[in-house]
């Protein structure tokens, strides 16, 4: 694990794995905020096809063209998604789920169509189903940079214009707010997100790094700018150690790694959230029945001191 200090390497794997982290985790926050915890995985599966299409298209193996085709494809899908949701009485969490079928189920189609043919061995595309982060390169990580820089400044312009689509829509409207633009916008910059995390993450786990930070930090703080920043922080922190403890154990992947230690912190957070915890609740309902028995002790002590003092005023 000492190696993190002087391979070159595997500081571009943590410095890509925290800006994965940072990132997914500001955009997630809104996302979970408005019950849309399914349109990472709905996107991330939605964009197999577009890199598939990229590929086949060019023949050549660059993340920057699977990225704009990954990019493109999440962008038609949540257009696909707006359009049933406001065009049918399709709920949207069954339009996520059938976009998600569909595009994955062409993505599937196109890859083993790729795998098949005679330069499919060295697409490279199967690692994009579970994910790489030892693959990257500084150039990678110097895209993840850009896009993380782009992402947080967008989300922290328009803050207050998430906040109220995520909280009231219709206060938003009112106030002359155009929410369906701020809701496409929104998806789409879920869309970069999860495309970006595609590569060290791979499509299965990468809605896991965009709600899990976002869950976590809401036992943390009813403040949605602390919220967001404590989602950030998260994302981060799992990024890195779970770099950490893939760089000091052998084949072990460091996406998977991450996740999991995802998944801990959410766990101490459900434990040990100040206000939302389950042993913060726990004390807070022992000192309520504590509080409410020396109450009803003085109370019934007060009443018996009374009776006697009657009857002595009596004799």
């Amino acid at each position: 694990m000492l190696n993190l200090i002087t391979d070159p390497n595997l500081q571009w794997i943590l410095l890509g794995s925290m800006l994965l982290g940072i990132s997914t985790g500001v955009v997630g926050t809104f996302a979970y905020l408005r019950k849309q915890s399914l349109i990472g995985d709905t996107l991330a599966h939605a964009a197999l096809p577009g890199i598939c299409i990229a590929f086949m298209l060019t023949e050549v193996k660059s993340v920057g063209l699977f990225m704009i085709g990954a990019i493109v494809a999440g962008m038609i899908a949540t257009v696909g998604i707006s359009w049933i949701t406001r065009y049918s009485r399709i709920k949207q969490d069954a339009a996520m789920g059938i976009v998600l079928s569909v595009f994955f189920g062409l993505g599937i189609v196109l890859l083993t169509q790729i795998q098949h043919s005679s330069y499919g061995n060295q697409s490279g595309l199967d690692k994009f189903l579970f994910g790489q982060a030892a693959s990257m390169t500084a150039k990678d990580v110097y895209t993840m940079t850009s896009v993380a820089v782009v992402l947080i400044v967008v989300c922290a312009l328009l803050f207050k214009e998430f906040k109220l689509i995520s909280f009231d829509p219709g206060y938003a409207r009112g106030l002359g707010f155009s929410v369906a633009t701020l809701e496409q916008l929104l998806l789409w910059l879920v869309t970069i997100a999860v495309v970006v995390g595609i590569q060290a993450v791979g499509v299965v786990l990468v809605a896991a790094l965009l709600i899990t930070p976002a869950v976590s930090a809401r036992y943390w703080t009813d403040r949605l700018g602390v919220m967001t920043v404590l989602s950030g922080l998260f994302g981060a922190l799992s990024g890195a150690i779970g770099t950490w403890v893939s760089a000091g154990t052998a084949q072990l992947p460091t996406g998977p790694l991450s996740v999991l230690t995802a998944t801990a912190v959410f766990v101490a957070s459900v434990l040990f959230g100040p206000q939302r915890g389950v042993i913060a609740k726990l004390v807070r309902r022992r000192t309520a029945k504590r509080d409410w028995a020396a109450e009803n002790a003085k109370q019934t002590g007060t009443g018996v001191g009374a009776s006697a003092k009657e009857r002595g005023v009596s004799a």
